[in-house]
């Protein structure tokens, strides 16, 4: 890395040093007597020159020979610097999103200054809402996700490859006994179900993978869903030979995005297995094609997998656009504790575009008439093992409708907190073609905000704070319209 970092910080340097003085890489291969192609080469951090070209380049662009080979950047340059060094380009596998690490330099060095203001406006933005690594992992996976509408046609495969080799059956009925027997017959785990100690450290955990003996320890309190899930992972991890992975589940942290995109793999491999893919869309459209929504269908579903609601939920994103070609959907998953007045999203998935409820890391009250938050209030209220609702949210700002379906728990990895999964699609005529029971009289319109804060909402009978940013924008407005009236009187 040492070797390529200076390769790479004396092509940026020659590539600036030759643009500011106007000079193409004709023109410079012209008055130095070295090939084009060769240029073009070092510019891009492929060779480093020795010691004579050095000097001939040197003497060419009339720049010091200490001043060309020193690791020192001026300030346009230098935040590319900072990036290379800190290594993070090689902490995200950037061709997942089909780009080259050498094809992005080579875009910020086209523009250092333009490109480096907005890099370090990226930086400044994540350190002030306090950005963890994790959470920049975590940022990147979503964005993956998203790119691929969060459907992996390779991880479906894989699924299936393995269902078939073992003769599972892909009705949706999967226990973790059969998958327990696997992983000890076929991989030759140890499992331990009572295995991590009763303490309030790991009160969180529900499993712990100790390589090195292949043990598999398990919290007393996992339940059969969860349990057939960490077995399904366990079973993904091992049969798509993942060797970079976290060991505990939930994660503590991630020390590489690899480890961050490889534990989704393994996730989605358990949801694919555990809610099969043909299975799940015959049902889905049945469901469908009611001209009334039944709650009771929805559940007669729900039922039919081993699954907990939130893998549920997800399977639900990966299926919907791509099956059906349901776009513009979004998964929402809050956490609350009923002593507190507070809602943390804590995760969200857009496919397609980012839909109106999103998060917003200003502190800002997420408006409390989503489902998602109306539907955990009532669980937490009644202190209920399970709840459930469907509403179309009516965004007041843009008029953009949404059939939202709300499912809230206790957190089954916090104790006293409560859990909402949501998942929304924007009405449309074409989802109105698919899905029958969208203009179901019976499903509650409800108008809505994204936060307190920003709403136009004034018979709110919800909000628990003043819309500030509304009455800051509404100040902004009158203060323009008197600076021009008060213009207009001196333009006489």
């Amino acid at each position: 890395m040492a070797e390529e970092y200076i390769r790479l910080i004396f092509g940026l340097k020659i590539k600036q040093i030759r643009t500011e003085k106007d000079l193409s890489l004709f023109g410079l291969s012209k008055l130095s007597g070295l090939s084009k192609s060769y240029l073009n080469e070092i510019e891009k951090g492929k060779k480093y020159p020795k010691t004579d070209k050095i000097i001939k380049l040197s003497e060419t662009l009339d720049v010091p020979y200490d001043k060309l080979v020193s690791l020192k950047l001026d300030k346009n340059l230098a935040p590319i610097g900072d990036i290379l060094q800190s290594g993070i380009l090689d902490e995200i596998p950037l061709e997942l999103f089909g780009i080259h690490q050498r094809d992005l330099i080579d875009i910020i060095a086209n523009a250092p200054s333009k490109v480096n203001a907005f890099i370090s406006t990226i930086f400044e933005i994540a350190q002030h809402y306090n950005m963890s690594r994790e959470g920049f992992f975590l940022a990147s996976l979503r964005s993956y996700q998203e790119a691929h509408n969060n459907f992996f046609i390779e991880l479906e495969a894989h699924a299936l490859r393995f269902a078939n080799s073992y003769q599972i059956d892909l009705q949706g009925n999967l226990t973790s006994t059969e998958l327990e027997e696997i992983l000890i017959e076929e991989y030759g785990y140890t499992i331990n179900k009572e295995g991590i100690p009763k303490q309030e450290e790991l009160i969180n955990l529900r499993s712990v993978y100790v390589p090195a003996s292949k043990t598999l320890l398990l919290s007393k309190e996992v339940d059969e869903a969860q349990r057939t899930f960490i077995y399904a992972k366990e079973i993904g991890y091992q049969y798509m030979k993942i060797v970079e992975r976290p060991f505990t589940f939930s994660w503590i942290k991630y020390d590489k995005f690899e480890e961050v995109l490889h534990n989704f793999y393994a996730s989605y491999f358990a949801g694919a297995l555990i809610i099969p893919r043909d299975h799940f869309k015959k049902n889905l459209k049945d469901l469908f094609e009611m001209k009334h929504f039944s709650e009771r269908a929805f559940h007669k579903i729900m039922k039919l997998y081993n699954a907990s609601p939130e893998s549920f939920y997800q399977r639900l994103t990966n299926i919907l656009p791509k099956d059906f070609a349901m776009q513009n959907v979004f998964f929402l998953r809050f956490t609350h504790h009923p002593k507190t007045n507070k809602f943390n999203l804590v995760k969200e998935l857009h496919i397609t575009h980012q839909q109106q409820p999103h998060a917003n890391e200003t502190n800002e009250h997420y408006c409390r008439k989503w489902m998602a938050i109306k539907t955990l209030q009532r669980t937490a209220q009644k202190d209920l093992t399970y709840s459930f609702d469907i509403q179309i949210s009516n965004y007041v700002e843009t008029n953009q409708r949404y059939l939202v379906f709300t499912s809230a728990t206790k957190d089954p990895f916090k104790n006293e907190f409560y859990r909402s999964i949501g998942i929304g699609f924007l009405i449309s005529p074409s989802l109105e073609n698919k899905i029958n029971f969208v203009n179901d009289a019976k499903i509650k319109e409800e108008k809505v905000g994204v936060t307190c804060e920003s709403c136009s909402l004034s018979d709110c009978d919800l909000r628990v704070a003043p819309p500030k940013r509304l009455l800051a924008k509404q100040k902004n407005k009158r203060t323009a319209m008197l600076v021009k009236e008060i213009m207009a009187q001196y333009e006489k």
